[in-house]
């Protein structure tokens, strides 16, 4: 990681560290779709949500670390990795026609994955071209803005004389 006047940068290798979710009415489509993709999807780190990520690794064999289910506090995980430099990529397919109870985490992780600039798939065509980028077998850096300026700042006017 290198810190310039306004941007860190960080490296994201050849092999990236993915992330799978799926709402419950796009599960199926997510198994399809990562059967489809099966062979490249190997040649990197998966991860996703309880009942995605054990529905996936059952149907593809495929290892694929499982954290909490969403709405237990799963998509919050995900969104502290991101924050952590430890997911570099997700493929979220969201059903955008039904409420869900944890809506607000939803939002959240969403906002993490573009404030740390990670590429993400909300839906299959998404999902399909970044799978098929170039980049996906190269190292990439992403640009960060440098918010710790703007921390040091907010620190020292809170400070009290």
């Amino acid at each position: 990681m290198s810190i310039n006047k306004d941007f860190v940068s960080i490296k994201m290798g050849k092999q990236k560290r993915i992330a799978l979710i799926a709402h419950d009415n796009r599960k199926k489509d997510m198994i399809q779709w990562v059967k489809t993709n099966r062979d490249k999807l190997s040649q990197h780190f998966l991860c996703g949500t309880g009942t995605t990520a054990t529905l996936i690794a059952e149907a593809t064999n495929l290892p694929v670390k499982a954290f909490k289910s969403g709405p237990l506090g799963g998509d919050q995980q995900i969104g502290s990795r991101i924050a952590e430099g430890d997911i570099d990529f997700m493929i979220f397919f969201w059903d955008p026609l039904e409420a869900q109870p944890h809506d607000p985490d939803v939002k959240a992780l969403l906002r993490i994955a573009v404030l740390y600039d990670i590429p993400v798939a909300n839906n299959q065509s998404t999902a399909d071209f970044l799978l098929s980028s170039p980049l996906m077998e190269e190292e990439y850096i992403r640009k960060l803005v440098d918010f710790s300026k703007g921390m040091v700042d907010r620190v020292k006017g809170f400070k009290v004389d």
